[in-house]
C-alpha cells in the first residue's frame, strides 16, 4: 500500500441497514487513532433500483507522521482506485464491478452472498432473477481478494443490523491499520444497541476470516417434495377438499406422462413442473388471501424483525388497498359477477377510468385488524364466486390440452405444461396473462414443441403481447383481433390567448 495515498473504502448498502452509522464508525475509528479521514454518501434510488453508497478515505499515516502536512482527499471514488469494497447485497457488489470501481489488482471485496431482488427482477413476467452462483464467480474473478458470506444470516443470528456485521468484516479484512479492539471501542462509544452490535461485529469478523481466499461453494438446494409442499399451500388457501382436488389433478399429470414416456426417460419432469405451477395457480391471489396473509401473527413478527424494532418499541403498520370491480365480482356468484364485469367493461369502453376504492387499514389497530380478519373469514364465499369458477375452468382446459398432447408427444405436452407459468399477478396483469395463455392453448395443435416454447418465452418477455402474436402467426396461428381503445374527449378549460 502506498503510504502517500489515502486508504479508500466504498460501501454499498440498502435502505435501513445502518450504512451511515458504519461510515461514521470508520471515521471515528480513524480520528481516535490520530489519522485524518472523511466520508461522503450518495443516496440510492427507492424501490430497490440502486444502493446508497458511502465513500470513506483514511490516511494510512497519522497526524504525527504527517508532520503538519494535510492530505488531500477525494469526495467520490475513482474507478480502479478502491482498496476495499463492502456490499451488503451480492448484486450491488457486481454493479460496482460493472461501474469499474473494483480492480483485480487492487481491490479487496467483502460482500454478502445473499440476494435481495431488485424491482426489475420482480417485474419480469418470467423468472427474472440473476444467477447467484454466476454473480459470485464474477466477483471472484474481478477482485484481488474475495470474502463472501451470508451477512443477513449473521445479522439475524446476532439480533442486530447489517452495519455491525460489516464492521466486523472490515476489521477482519486487514485493510485498515487498526486492531480489533479499536473497532470494538468505537462501537461501545456509540452507546446504542452496544451488546447486539458487538455480537454482530464478532460474527462478521469470524465469517469474513473464514471466507477470505476461499472460493464460494456452489449453492446446494435440497429438493423438497414439491407435491407435498403444493398440497400444503392449497389446503392453507382453501380447505382439505381443495387439497384433495390438487392431488387428483397431479395424478392426471402423472398418468399423462406415463403414457407419453412409459420408460421414464425424463425422470417425471412433466408431472413435477406441472405440480409446481398448479399449486401456485390454484392458490390464486384475491382479497381474501391478501387479508389473511396480512393479519397473521407471523407477519407481525417478520415486520418487527425487518424493521429492527426492539422489545417495548411501538410499531405502526398501515396497509393500503385499492380493490376494484374485478375483486368484488370475484366473490359474487358467477352470474352476478359476470354481470358486474360486463358493466365495468362498458364503462371502460366509454373511456371512463376503472372503478376502484382506495382503502387504508391500520393493521396494528383493533378496527383495522378486525377488518382484515373479516375479509379473511370470507374464504367460504370464494368457492361460490365468479373468480373461483373462472380459474377452475381454465385449469381444467389446461389439463385437457396437456393430456391430449401427451398422447402423441412428451415434448409437446411438457412445453404446454410449462405454459402454466404464464398465469400470475392480479388485476390487469392477470387478465393479460390469461389472454396470452388461452391463445397458446387454443392453437397449439398446429405447432411443434420448439414453437410452443418460443411462444411462451415471447409472452413472458413482452407484456404487450406483440412478441407472442408475431411468434404465433409465424407458426401459422391466426392473429388476435386488435383491441379497441376508447378515445377520451376532454372539455377545453380556460380561454385561448
Amino acid at each position: 500500500m502506498n503510504v502517500n495515498q489515502p486508504i479508500t473504502i466504498l460501501i454499498a448498502g440498502l435502505g435501513g441497514e445502518g450504512g451511515g452509522v458504519l461510515a461514521e464508525w470508520l471515521v471515528e475509528l480513524a480520528i481516535r487513532g490520530g489519522h485524518p479521514a472523511q466520508a461522503t454518501s450518495i443516496p440510492g434510488v427507492a424501490q430497490r433500483t440502486g444502493a446508497t453508497t458511502y465513500y470513506v478515505e483514511i490516511s494510512p499515516q497519522s497526524l504525527a507522521q504527517l508532520g503538519g502536512r494535510v492530505p488531500i482527499m477525494s469526495l467520490a471514488p475513482v474507478p480502479g482506485c478502491v482498496d476495499l469494497m463492502v456490499a451488503s447485497e451480492l448484486l450491488e457488489a457486481v454493479r460496482a464491478i460493472q461501474n469499474g470501481f473494483i480492480s483485480s489488482e487492487r481491490t479487496t471485496l467483502v460482500t454478502s452472498s445473499q440476494r435481495t431482488l431488485t424491482t426489475f427482477e420482480k417485474l419480469a413476467p418470467g423468472d427474472g432473477r440473476f444467477d447467484s452462483e454466476r454473480l459470485l464467480r464474477v466477483a471472484g474473478c474481478n477482485s484481488r481478494q474475495l470474502a463472501a458470506f451470508d451477512v443477513g444470516a449473521a445479522t439475524r443470528e446476532a439480533g442486530t443490523v447489517p452495519s455491525a456485521v460489516l464492521c466486523g468484516a472490515i476489521a477482519a479484512s486487514g485493510i485498515l491499520p487498526f486492531d480489533r479492539t479499536a473497532f470494538e471501542d468505537v462501537i461501545r462509544a456509540s452507546e446504542r444497541g452496544v451488546a447486539a452490535s458487538l455480537r454482530g461485529f464478532a460474527l462478521g469478523f469470524e465469517r469474513c476470516r473464514a471466507a477470505v481466499g476461499v472460493a464460494p461453494a456452489p449453492t446446494v438446494i435440497a429438493q423438497p417434495d414439491l407435491i407435498a409442499l403444493g398440497h400444503a399451500r392449497v389446503v392453507d388457501f382453501q380447505d382439505a377438499a381443495y387439497g384433495e382436488l390438487y392431488r387428483q389433478r397431479v395424478e392426471r399429470l402423472r398418468a399423462a406422462e406415463r403414457r407419453a414416456d412409459p420408460q421414464g426417460q425424463h425422470g417425471g419432469e412433466l408431472a413435477r413442473e406441472g405440480a409446481r405451477f398448479l399449486a401456485l395457480w390454484m392458490a390464486f391471489d384475491d382479497v381474501v388471501r391478501v387479508a389473511d396473509l396480512k393479519s397473521r401473527a407471523g407477519r407481525f413478527d417478520r415486520v418487527r424483525r425487518e424493521a429492527g424494532a426492539k422489545a417495548g418499541e411501538v410499531m405502526s403498520i398501515a396497509d393500503h388497498f385499492k380493490p376494484g370491480v374485478t375483486e368484488f365480482a370475484g366473490l359474487l356468484p358467477e352470474a352476478l359477477g359476470q354481470g358486474l364485469l360486463g358493466w365495468e367493461s362498458r364503462r371502460r369502453r366509454d373511456g371512463k377510468s376503472p372503478l376502484a376504492v382506495p382503502l387504508k387499514l391500520r393493521a396494528d389497530s383493533i378496527s383495522g385488524f378486525l377488518a382484515l380478519r373479516l375479509l379473511a373469514s370470507l374464504r367460504w364465499l370464494r368457492r361460490r364466486g365468479q373468480r373461483y369458477a373462472e380459474e377452475q375452468a381454465l385449469i381444467e382446459h389446461w389439463l385437457a390440452v396437456v393430456e391430449s398432447a401427451a398422447a402423441t408427444s412428451w415434448k409437446n405436452a411438457f412445453e404446454l405444461t410449462l405454459c402454466a407459468r404464464l398465469i400470475k399477478g392480479y388485476g390487469a396483469t392477470n387478465e393479460r396473462a390469461k389472454e396470452n395463455f388461452k391463445h397458446i392453448m387454443n392453437h397449439w395443435t398446429s405447432t411443434d414443441a420448439g414453437t410452443i416454447r418460443r411462444a411462451r418465452e415471447a409472452a413472458l418477455a413482452d407484456d404487450s403481447g406483440s412478441a407472442l402474436d408475431a411468434a404465433m402467426t409465424q407458426a401459422g396461428a391466426p392473429a388476435r383481433a386488435v383491441k379497441a381503445i376508447p378515445v377520451r374527449w376532454m372539455k377545453r378549460t380556460g380561454h385561448r390567448t
